[in-house]
C-alpha cells in the first residue's frame, strides 16, 4: 500500500482487522481461514504486506496502535554524499 497514512482511521480501523486475521492464520500455520467478511479463503503462508508513508506532509495521520503493531518500521533517508 502506497501512502498508508492518507487513508481515513475508519478505514484503517477495518485494514487492521483484515491483516490481523491474515497474520493470525499464519502463526497458526493455517491452510485456510475465515476472513472479517465470513468468506473461507486459501492462505499462502509467504504472505507479506508492505507499506509506505511520508509522515511530514499536510492530510498525513499517525496510524492507530493497533494496526502499527502489526507492521514494523523502517526509516529511509537520503544519503550524505559529502
Amino acid at each position: 500500500f502506497d501512502e498508508f497514512n492518507r487513508i481515513d482511521l475508519e478505514v484503517l480501523s477495518v485494514v487492521a482487522q483484515q491483516v490481523g486475521a491474515v497474520l493470525a492464520a499464519c502463526r497458526d500455520e493455517k491452510k485456510s481461514f475465515q476472513f472479517t467478511d465470513g468468506q473461507v479463503l486459501a492462505l499462502d503462508s509467504q504472505v507479506g504486506f508492505f507499506i509506505t508513508m511520508n509522515p511530514g506532509y499536510a492530510g498525513r495521520q499517525e496510524l492507530p496502535e493497533n494496526l502499527k503493531s502489526l507492521f514494523r518500521g523502517v526509516t529511509m533517508m537520503v544519503p550524505d554524499r559529502q
